[in-house]
């Protein structure tokens, strides 16, 4: 080959790597690819949404900010109702934004604000919510069409990839219903990126309670072994549903929606009895188990998902 043969495949190479990575986030370059799973261990059902924007869970401790800083994350917004842990994520040099939605929808304002977010912030960005699957896929798509970064028309892949419920129906209406802004409208937006934003009560305690679910899920996947975590773990579930219970903005709510909880606080008993002898009585633990998670989805559905 020579010399300036070399020096043409050498262009077109820069060139069509320069395409590529320009497609990745104008969706005006023709379709956009799929999304692509991040391998990566501590930061749970990663997917690359564009070159610039990473959708996934909440990070795994320190060994989630260290992949984060490896990828080259500069800034991470969190869609979920728990507080970030900012210090944490300034220790590795990342910048934390909170900006939460529920399951129900994503409001129009909310979303507007994550597109802002996306074009104003050091990228590459990761949008997180606790597990990854509903509310951060469902961000991280209204966020890039309403950016200009994916078509309005891809969005629903991305839950797809993700695995996002389809009982969601307010995310995925949400995400159908994203429309593309104008550069002028982007630049007018003024937004107050907060490393924590206010969270009523209720939602602090949804968050505390779905915490305290995970743990008595990692029991059940230890097929009840430990019998001290398991009372550890059924007597918090036990509390969370009885404080929650006190809390006015449950007053205020409708008697069903208040059965709901009392049922659970009584299934979670029905667990601390099956760990109440020195070991844990596996069947009587999963059959709660069983209740408690029927009981929530049941609740979520009438309540929650559609935002009721």
């Amino acid at each position: 080959m020579n010399f300036r043969v070399a020096c043409a495949v050498g262009v077109i190479g820069i060139a069509l790597t320069a395409a590529g990575l320009f497609a990745a986030d104008n969706p005006a370059a023709g379709p956009p690819a799929a999304p692509r799973k991040v391998a990566a261990n501590s930061l749970p059902n990663a997917y690359r949404i564009t070159a610039n924007v990473i959708s996934g869970g909440l990070p795994d401790g320190d060994a989630g900010f260290q992949e984060l800083k490896a990828l080259g994350v500069r800034t991470v917004i969190s869609v979920d109702g728990m507080a970030p842990d900012a210090e944490k994520a300034k220790s590795y040099g990342l910048r934390y934004v909170h900006l939460p939605h529920g399951y129900d929808r994503i409001p129009l304002e909310r979303g507007r604000e994550l597109a802002k977010a996306i074009q104003d912030l050091p990228g590459p960005v990761y949008i997180h919510c606790h597990h990854g699957k509903h509310r951060a896929p469902a961000a991280a798509a209204v966020a890039c069409i309403e950016a200009g970064l994916l078509p309005a028309g891809a969005g629903e892949a991305v839950l797809k990839t993700a695995g996002t419920n389809p009982n969601y129906r307010g995310l995925y209406e949400s995400v159908r219903q994203a429309r593309p802004l104008s550069a002028a409208e982007l630049d007018r937006l003024q937004v107050e990126f907060r490393e924590k934003s206010p969270i009523p009560p209720f939602a602090e305690a949804m968050v505390e309670l779905e915490h305290a679910f995970d743990a008595v899920r990692q029991e059940s996947s230890r097929n009840w072994s430990r019998s001290g975590d398991t009372r550890a773990a059924a007597l918090l579930l036990v509390e969370h549903y009885r404080e929650m219970q006190r809390l006015e903005d449950v007053q205020r709510r409708p008697a069903s929606f208040r059965e709901f909880l009392a049922a659970g606080e009584q299934a979670a008993m029905q667990l601390q009895s099956s760990a109440s002898g020195e070991s844990v009585d596996a069947r009587q633990a999963e059959a709660a188990l069983k209740t408690l998670s029927s009981g929530c989805a049941d609740c979520h559905a009438a309540y929650r998902d559609n935002g009721s």
